[in-house]
């Protein structure tokens, strides 16, 4: 068999596999164990746990879940069973109880960190991961999060706020179209290179928390908070944190979410509330530093 098809032959086992994969976890047992549905993109299934009980603010601005406040956790097929990612939201007084559960239940934390600075209450991130049984683990992740006051009960169905912000002028100057989600208007920008974890490609990337993720939360006559958090190599680090200042976007913080991603990744956290377009324009100037895709 030549190189191609064999290649052919290899990618089309590889889908097979994780279709078979996907057909024999049963997702019913995951959705009772959260009490809720996920949002399916491919193979990952992806329930949100947003801390809808915090009011928190920062220079003035309400935060709304959708921005900064929307914890997660997505699983994908992996050889029978499932690896499961997420990023919880948690108070001070909660890190500690939660990881607690989380360890008990043989569960990875893969890091816990800052991602905003001066918000009122402070928000922290635990970034968790393991492989196994994926109701078995929906299960340590709704015990662990029950020590803390992320509700628990599935969020009640809301038309959602109207989103006042030029959002044909934000697709074109960021490169890719955006979608509404709680008030926010969200972007996901891809990476050119694969993201793998374990061996594992982690995709699609936005769901696996691996795409360049951007917020806009409009807060009056055309401006907007920003947030979200870059996905970078460590030479792109540097190259966006001066593309940042340089537009008046603040770099509230850089670091690491996982443990054993190929290539080694940075996540860098950003924040600011000006005009949207001006900020849109500012972060265009940092994308451009990076190995990112337009559409």
């Amino acid at each position: 068999m030549g190189f191609k098809l064999w290649h052919v032959a290899t990618i089309l086992v590889a889908s097979f596999t994780t279709v078979a994969n996907a057909q024999e976890i049963d997702w019913q047992k995951v959705d009772d164990a959260f009490g809720r549905k996920p949002a399916v993109s491919g193979d990952v299934h992806r329930y949100g746990f947003p801390r809808t009980d915090l009011a928190v603010t920062l220079d003035g601005v309400t935060i709304k879940p959708a921005l900064a406040l929307g914890g997660w956790v997505a699983f994908k097929p992996m050889h029978g069973e499932a690896m499961v990612m997420g990023d919880l939201v948690l108070l001070e007084t909660e890190i500690n109880p939660v990881m607690l559960k989380m360890i008990e239940g043989g569960l990875e934390i893969t890091a816990v960190h800052n991602h905003l600075l001066r918000a009122s209450p402070a928000t922290f991130y635990m970034h968790v991961g393991g492989h196994g049984d994926p109701a078995k683990m929906a299960t340590v992740i709704r015990d662990a999060l029950a020590a803390s006051k992320t509700p628990l009960a599935a969020p009640a169905a809301a038309p959602p706020p109207a989103v006042d912000l030029d959002t044909a002028q934000l697709d074109q100057i960021i490169g890719v179209k955006g979608q509404a989600n709680g008030g926010v208007y969200q972007f996901a920008v891809p990476r050119r290179d694969p993201v793998t974890e374990n061996g594992m490609q982690m995709s699609p990337v936005g769901p696996m928390g691996v795409a360049i993720a951007i917020g806009f939360q409009p807060t009056g006559g055309g401006k907007a908070a920003i947030t979200g958090d870059f996905v970078l190599s460590g030479d792109e680090v540097n190259p966006v944190i001066r593309a940042l200042r340089t537009n008046g976007i603040d770099v509230t913080a850089v670091h690491s979410h996982m443990l054993d991603e190929q290539p080694r990744l940075f996540f860098l956290h950003f924040w600011a509330n000006d005009d949207a377009l001006k900020l849109a324009r500012g972060l265009r100037a940092a994308l451009d530093k990076t190995a990112s895709t337009k559409s």
